[in-house]
């Protein structure tokens, strides 16, 4: 199963194993308090696809394309490869600081892998 949650929301035992997808360190979260098991910047957007897009809502679907094209990379498939087993086998909580919960990150990583 996966899940998507903000970082500012914290740990319930219902996350499982929790990934950071975020590029950089949410502001003014300690790393004790995030209580994240891996940070996979790997599957993160680049710097300049964030500056594209930035929250702007009429900026979603190219953002959304963009991204998945990124996701293409041999790293990135691999990262998200081993977590689509580890969903398959238990909860993995995609963690995110933006303060859109539906236009975000997670939301297209879950989005891809829960059709793998």
């Amino acid at each position: 199963m996966v899940k998507i949650k903000r970082v500012y929301d914290g740990r319930s035992p219902e996350d499982g194993y929790r990934v950071l997808v975020d590029l950089r360190w949410p502001k003014g979260v300690r790393k004790e308090s995030a209580a994240i098991d891996e940070w996979a910047k790997i599957l993160a957007p680049s710097a300049e696809l964030l500056g594209f897009f930035w929250h702007n809502a009429k900026k979603w679907a190219a953002f959304n394309a963009r991204y998945r094209a990124q996701l293409n990379a041999p790293s990135a498939l691999e990262a998200l490869e081993r977590l689509s087993i580890m969903a398959k086998r238990g909860t993995v909580t995609l963690v995110y600081a933006s303060r859109d919960t539906a236009r975000n990150n997670a939301a297209v990583l879950k989005d891809l892998l829960e059709s793998r």
